[in-house]
């Protein structure tokens, strides 16, 4: 016995769902790669026009200029934010944009220059970044805008360094910030005896760089108590293998002439944050001093810190941890904003006393 035809209404609306269905599980296949090519500005960079150069004589171009918290030491730090433009139009941020501005005001900077605040006055230039689609991409046209974005910051610390002509010495830099520090050490930091003399350290976090690619003046830190040295790492969570494969594979180091090219088999440098040193022996958690989820707080508020739950390892140029099971810790935000820099740092007490020991070692050797 036959069942009831379908009406042409019914068909239709079959049809309709079964479209729906389709579409629905090809955005959630494609999802990233829809919103990826969202992010593309469409025009070749050599042909591109990009925003107009900050003046670092004009507080404008400043996101911190010399700023102070209450217990702060006779440090000048220099910090370089991570990527905080999403991209679309623009290959490289224009400065002052206010959606970039916000996120590197309220997630940025309390999360990752806080750390330095007890050290002295710390000073943030605002440059003319490297938007996030060209971190999503190898081609050329995303290097050569990454490497652009190198002349803002050299341009930065030479009016930064004018007005700091002695004392210590403190250069600290997030993902794409990080990428942009190891090369002013390399260009302008290395070959000038008397900056090397006043350097306590300089901070590459969250970032892919050559274990072997460093000046032999600014060698990887070792101990704890060293000064003029480099603590850089690429945090990664244990059990993420497949990420850390991507990582390594996806890195982009500078060679010789400034240019971005592949890791390549190269050994990644990996810090340990928690014990300043190269080691490769695992670090159990009660030696961690302390993740934090810092954002919207004032600048000058230390935030409360959760010590003695991350566990980590250098291992194969990463640094492995393990994951707090925290609200606080997971990842928030637009699909953009989660393919930043974390909005909470892992490392910010272990930053934090490091870097206030090597400027205590710093002021213990230097007359």
């Amino acid at each position: 016995m036959r069942g009831p035809k379908l009406t042409l209404r019914q068909w239709i609306g079959w049809f309709g769902f079964g479209l729906v269905f389709l579409l629905t599980a090809a955005l959630a296949v494609w999802r990233g790669d829809i919103l990826r090519a969202g992010l593309d500005p469409q025009v070749p960079f050599q042909t591109y026009e990009p925003p107009p150069a900050p003046d670092y004589a004009r507080p404008a171009a400043w996101a911190m200029s010399e700023t102070r918290a209450s217990d702060a030491g006779p440090a000048a730090v220099f910090f370089v934010h991570s990527t905080t433009y999403d991209g679309g139009r623009d290959w490289n941020g224009p400065i002052g944009h206010g959606k970039a501005d916000a996120y590197l005001r309220r997630v940025v900077l309390p999360n990752y220059a806080g750390p330095f605040s007890r050290l002295g006055a710390v000073s943030a230039p605002r440059y003319r970044q490297g938007s996030l689609y060209t971190r999503l991409t190898l081609r050329d046209d995303a290097r050569e805008a990454r490497a652009f974005a190198y002349r803002d910051i050299a341009a930065a610390f030479e009016s930064w360094i004018g007005r700091h002509p002695d004392g210590p010495l403190v250069l600290a830099g997030v993902e794409q910030g990080g990428e942009l520090i190891e090369r002013l050490l390399r260009e302008r930091v290395a070959p000038d005896p008397a900056l090397r003399e006043r350097l306590v350290a300089a901070y590459l976090i969250d970032v892919v760089t050559p274990a072997n690619g460093l000046s032999p003046q600014i060698p990887a830190c070792q101990r704890p108590d060293q000064i003029g040295c480099v603590v850089g790492f690429s945090p990664v969570s244990e059990g993420n293998d497949g990420a850390a494969r991507r990582r390594l594979r996806r890195a982009l180091v500078w060679d010789a002439r400034g240019r971005l090219v592949e890791l390549g088999e190269r050994q990644a440098l990996c810090v340990n944050p928690v014990t300043g040193s190269t080691s490769t022996a695992p670090v159990a958690a009660r030696q961690n001093r302390g993740a934090t989820n810092a954002t919207g707080l004032e600048w000058g508020t230390h935030p409360a810190l959760l010590a003695r739950e991350i566990a980590t390892q250098c291992r194969d140029g990463l640094l492995r941890y393990s994951e707090p099971e925290r609200e606080s810790f997971r990842p928030t935000g637009s699909w953009a904003d989660r393919r930043k820099s974390r909005p909470y740092n892992l490392f910010y007490g272990d930053i934090e006393a490091d870097a206030q020991a090597r400027l205590a070692a710093w002021q213990a050797q230097t007359p």
